[in-house]
């Protein structure tokens, strides 16, 4: 995993594995926040995956999927999501790049 740390809040990274998931427990993180869509690509984890394996070692996981621009229903999942969370949230998608722009997207 290349994690790369925004702020205390929120890091992202991109494309995980269920078998990931202990480790980012381990390191600290209390939720994942997944902005791929399932399917996106062949092999790709499912976000149903992720979230079991989360659930596993208590992180709470939420799906906010991101395909092309950055859209209303997306930015309001994505606050909800992010006020019940406890911190830091770590989200993914297959660069970071979706889920680092939502994170932006919440901060302005």
């Amino acid at each position: 995993m290349n994690i790369r740390k925004i702020d205390d809040q929120f890091s992202i990274a991109g494309q995980i594995a269920p078998e990931d998931v202990k480790a980012l427990a381990e390191a600290g993180y209390k939720a994942i926040l997944c902005a791929r869509p399932d399917d996106e690509d062949p092999g790709q984890p499912s976000f149903a995956a992720i979230a079991a394996e989360a659930e596993r070692h208590g992180l709470k996981a939420a799906h906010v999927p991101v395909s092309g621009m950055l859209g209303e229903g997306q930015l309001i999942r994505f606050e909800q999501a992010m006020a019940e969370f406890e911190r830091p949230v770590l989200g993914y998608c297959r660069s970071g790049g979706r889920a680092g722009s939502l994170y932006a997207a919440l901060s302005e």
